[in-house]
């Protein structure tokens, strides 16, 4: 990648290196074992101009979301957060509610239990279909201001369009964006919620660069891609979200409010306005992999069982990264049946049921969703019945009593 994709510069500087790894989401079938895998160098820079932090945009959505193996509804948490997001808004009976990257209808049939018309824009055709079965209006596309413009004029102009965890995923950040203006009423409010590279550098989330996410944005940066689409930035909230989220706000026309400059100011204070913020980040990645490979070798020389929790896309950058196999982790656990009997990409480690952990009763559990944590620690409260103990490898190696 030489140029930045959202301003054109030349100039980008490395942040971290993770080497190469397949798609993270292609989990493979045992047919597939003896098949050769397509790995994707995972090089994260950030452009010296606008400072977009990005990798090179080497798959396709395409590639991804055609056939999808992720399902927001197999997470509680996640549920009940959008339940309160659409508890907490003031829909008038007449809104019309469109919402991009509507994955299986974990958000929509809240709204549509309110008896408030809906739309969900999901590009996956398997997800796409679990919510339609629920009784959520689903149409099968990726938004693009083509897509925008072809919905606003059968249904009307939105009066709430919401973006969640896909603004990270487009490589067209401008023409998605513009997609995202083509939706929205003039007076109406566009909702974008996103990971926070803020808390992403902080706490050395590093697992959470991946293929299917092409840029990580600071509110600064979110800003000017916002801008660039025809949207400005009129609020922002601080979510505990996927480790640190930002709830962005914005609207066709308006100001920035008092939250907005908060958290631009809390961004700058970490260097991250300037390139020198980035510069320690891969020694503190390669920490983070030392610490988990030094845990899980003497696991294994003291004869002790390590098994994993979930199968995440970002627990397959930690494994591939960290280069673990199923001789340190024998399997991995999952409540998607999707994933069951198949492997994770790369690591080709075996994903079972969630009941395996019972039955064969192992000393520890590296919980892979990190970002779940208290939802996992209460699920996975059993573990303790026969002295096994929680292990979290990131921000640091944690292993819970």
């Amino acid at each position: 990648m030489t140029t930045c994709r959202l301003c054109g510069s030349e100039s980008l500087a490395s942040v971290v290196d993770l080497g190469a790894t397949p798609p993270c989401e292609l989990f493979l079938t045992a047919e597939q074992l003896d098949l050769p895998e397509t790995a994707y160098p995972l090089h994260l820079r950030v452009c010296t101009g606008c400072l977009l932090a990005q990798i090179p945009p080497l798959i396709t959505p395409e590639d991804t979301f055609t056939e999808y193996a992720y399902f927001s509804s197999y997470s509680t948490s996640w549920v009940e957060h959008a339940r309160r997001f659409v508890a907490e808004r003031d829909l008038a009976p007449d809104a019309f509610v469109v919402e991009v990257a509507s994955n299986d209808g974990y958000l929509l049939q809240h709204v549509v239990a309110r008896g408030i018309r809906c739309l969900g824009i999901e590009p996956s055709a398997n997800v796409g279909r679990a919510a339609r079965e629920k009784g959520v209006p689903t149409l099968t596309a990726f938004l693009t201001p083509e897509t925008g413009a072809a919905v606003r004029a059968e249904h009307g102009p939105a009066d709430l369009v919401v973006a969640n965890n896909v603004y990270a995923h487009i490589p067209d950040v401008v023409g998605f964006t513009e997609g995202l203006r083509a939706l929205v009423a003039d007076d109406g409010l566009v909702s974008v919620e996103v990971q926070h590279l803020l808390t992403l550098m902080e706490l050395n989330q590093y697992d959470t660069i991946y293929h299917e996410h092409f840029q990580y944005y600071t509110v600064a940066s979110a800003q000017r891609a916002l801008a660039g689409g025809g949207l400005r930035l009129v609020d922002v909230e601080l979510l505990p979200t996927h480790g640190g989220s930002i709830r962005l706000w914005a609207r066709p026309y308006g100001e920035p409010g008092p939250r907005v400059d908060d958290v631009l100011a809390r961004e700058k204070a970490a260097g991250l306005h300037e390139l020198s913020g980035y510069a320690d980040f891969a020694a503190r990645v390669a920490k983070v992999r030392r610490d988990l490979l030094r845990f899980l070798v003497e696991a294994a020389d003291a004869g002790k069982t390590v098994v994993g929790y979930g199968a995440p896309g970002k627990g397959n950058t930690l494994l591939n990264h960290c280069g673990v196999r199923p001789d340190l982790l024998a399997y991995t656990v999952d409540r998607n049946p999707y994933k069951h009997g198949r492997f994770t990409p790369g690591a080709r480690i075996p994903i079972l049921a969630p009941e395996r952990i019972a039955e064969d009763r192992p000393d520890y559990v590296l919980v892979l969703p990190w970002n779940l944590r208290d939802e996992l620690v209460e699920q996975l409260s059993y573990v303790r019945e026969w002295g096994g103990r929680l292990v979290f490898p990131i921000p640091s190696l944690e292993v819970v009593p």
